[in-house]
């Protein structure tokens, strides 16, 4: 005969699962009503950067929409990648997120010891944005009345031009190293703490031309206080289409993308990551960032995670082949 009685077997279940949730931290119990409180994300350049221009009207719009902060804590320095393991090693409960871009897959080609792995410690969300790089100088330092004239003169005097970029290993320096390889050509490499400050000297007239994301240079173009020589990439940007690609100026090869990505610290429970992906998606949708991502030549590609995943994967191989092609060091 069967002595075990369902209903006591029900109520025994739910005091072990009670003791069990009990048991868990208080950040991996209730995620369903993800945001309850403000989230950090980091962005592991200095403030003015491409990864800036698109993390503070993602945080405009996410504020928006969930009427929780998504706070900016910009964390600058060897080539995002110090930004990359303070995030790698925060809480994952949910409430911290990391802006990483094209540069962390450069990374583990160029650093030989990173305190994170992109592929271990942090789990990929969502691709955020996509901008072509485009090739910038300073008019003033560098006249030259096309890309033409300007590659004559690069020619003519080997190493007397320099290109700032968002420090050594990031896309800014291998879009360089690129250009030096296939144009057989050769430029000194500056590199800074961040896209930003080499903007800004660029602009001052310190440094020569830089290969930077349309993002962060848009602004300045359309100002006047940079001239854009190329974009790169099989066609013309609808933003600025009077720039011509490199596809068109005899560098068909010549395909160098700065784009945007959000990934969540390993561990993060599953049901706050979809809730991220889900809010952040839903920000990039708004009529407010399609504006602003249209106006910096930018495309939010809405790829799934596992999309997502696979494009970092190819990434890495792509940016792992052209530092052993060009011999890129980190200066």
């Amino acid at each position: 005969m069967n002595n075990l009685n369902p209903w006591g077997q029900r109520r025994d279940f739910l005091k072990a699962m009670a003791a069990v949730t009990g048991s868990l931290p208080v950040w991996a119990r209730a995620q369903s009503s993800w945001p309850s409180k403000p989230v950090t994300m980091v962005v592991p350049f200095p403030a003015g950067g491409g990864t800036d221009a698109f993390a503070r009207p993602l945080s405009a719009q996410f504020a928006k929409l969930t009427g929780k902060q998504l706070i900016i804590d910009n964390r600058g320095g060897a080539g995002g990648t110090l930004g990359a393991g303070v995030a790698a090693k925060s809480t994952p409960d949910g409430y911290n997120l990391f802006m990483g871009a094209v540069h962390h897959t450069i990374a583990p080609s160029m650093y030989p010891k990173l305190d994170y792995d992109l592929e271990r410690d942090l789990i990929p969300l969502i691709l955020v944005a996509n901008v072509p790089q485009v090739l910038v100088v300073n008019p003033k330092k560098v006249q030259a009345a096309d890309f033409k004239a300007f590659l004559e003169m690069v020619k003519k005097n080997p190493g007397r031009l320099n290109y700032g970029s968002a420090g050594g290993g990031t896309s800014h320096h291998l879009a360089g190293e690129l250009f030096k390889l296939q144009t057989k050509t050769f430029i000194t490499h500056i590199p800074y703490r961040g896209a930003g400050p080499a903007l800004q000297d660029l602009i001052a007239g310190n440094v020569d031309m830089m290969f930077d994301g349309l993002g962060s240079s848009a602004a300045h173009i359309k100002g006047g206080r940079i001239k854009a020589l190329m974009v790169s990439g099989a066609k013309r940007n609808a933003a600025f289409p009077d720039v011509p690609c490199s596809a068109e100026l005899g560098l068909p090869d010549y395909t160098v993308s700065t784009w945007y990505g959000v990934w969540a610290p390993k561990g993060t429970p599953a049901d706050a990551q979809a809730r991220a992906i889900e809010e952040i998606r839903r920000a990039c949708q708004t009529d407010e960032a399609k504006a602003v991502w249209a106006n910096q030549g930018a495309e939010f590609p809405n790829l799934t995670t596992t999309q997502f995943d696979g494009f970092i994967k190819k990434e890495l191989t792509k940016w792992s082949q052209v530092v052993k092609a060009s011999g890129a060091k980190l200066d």
